[in-house]
């Protein structure tokens, strides 16, 4: 029988996981929330539908269950310190965080969606499953907006100061230095 693998254990082999970097947000009676993730997947594109990952403690996750929708923001790589205000550095918490970024709504939600982001996705919630201490949220993805820009990818608990780029012809050409 084999031994059960420790929570460091387990941190330590996801941090090797390269991930783009995102913030979900919502909004609900004039209130928005948002938390930066990391765990956002594509789950099916017929329909168009997202999964996101979110701590059960927090004030965006019980907002998302009770609007039942989410936006989520692609971040591009000069939107680090966005990145870092919704992880919670800093300390501010609500609509205190969307004091950072710019930030506009849009439709009859009023999402809250980052200008500049890579895209923009806003999701109706399908399903909501508890897993531990996190609620998987799966959204039918209802409105995108894509802008060019390069992403902010976080790796073994850092933003990566470089990432490959690619030309039109998909070859990898060499590493460009992205501000953050």
């Amino acid at each position: 029988m084999q031994n059960e693998v420790t929570k460091p254990e387990f941190c330590s082999a996801l941090a090797q996981l390269a991930s783009g970097v995102s913030i979900i947000t919502t909004a609900l009676h004039g209130q928005m929330r948002g938390i930066t993730a990391t765990a956002v997947n594509s789950v099916t594109a017929d329909p168009p539908t997202v999964l996101v990952c979110t701590n059960s403690s927090t004030g965006t996750s019980k907002m998302i269950a009770d609007a039942g929708w989410f936006a989520v923001n692609f971040l591009a790589a000069g939107q680090r310190s966005v990145s870092d205000v919704f992880a919670g550095m800093g300390g501010l918490q609500g609509d205190d965080r969307f004091g950072f970024g710019d930030w506009e709504t849009s439709g009859p939600n009023r999402l809250p969606l980052l200008t500049g982001a890579l895209a923009q996705l806003e999701c109706e919630v399908e399903k909501m499953v508890k897993s531990g201490t996190h609620d998987v949220y799966f959204g039918h993805v209802r409105s995108v907006k894509v802008s060019p820009g390069e992403p902010l990818i976080y790796h073994g608990g850092n933003y990566l100061p470089h990432a490959p780029f690619v030309d039109k012809n998909r070859e990898t050409v060499g590493v460009r230095t992205m501000s953050g």
